[in-house]
């Protein structure tokens, strides 16, 4: 004789309840930071446009996203700026581009560490704006 076992029948889901989180007191303001076009060894990093490739290559990371088509322009990025100082070619990224795309953010970082550049924060009474 043969029995059939019932199959359980499914729950609905529990309903997940979100707690409200109050805005922090102070807003903090992403580090930046200054890749210099100098090695470890104090050696000028080539080739010589090497900061406006960067710096291109980051162009559509932009707040509220990139914007294509005919509506679109040659730019760069707020968040990875070739820049020069002290005559020495440099990119200044701005850490909120980690939070727009992690990945891009690794790309600059990993750049800078496997061509053996110096990376320094820039303090917060040295940015302007």
């Amino acid at each position: 004789m043969r029995r059939d076992i019932p199959t359980p029948r499914p729950q609905p889901p529990t309903p997940v309840r979100l707690q409200a989180v109050p805005p922090p007191m102070t807003a903090v303001r992403p580090r930046q930071f200054t890749i210099l076009g100098l090695t470890l060894e104090g050696r000028t990093f080539r080739p010589s446009d090497w900061a406006e490739r960067l710096a291109g290559a980051m162009s559509c990371f932009r707040p509220g996203g990139s914007s294509g088509g005919i509506g679109a322009y040659i730019g760069y990025s707020p968040y990875c700026v070739p820049q020069v100082v002290d005559g020495v070619k440099c990119v200044l990224v701005n850490e909120a581009l980690q939070g727009i795309e992690p990945m891009a953010w690794d790309f600059v970082m990993n750049f800078a560490r496997d061509n053996q550049l110096r990376v320094s924060e820039v303090l917060p009474e040295a940015r302007s704006g």
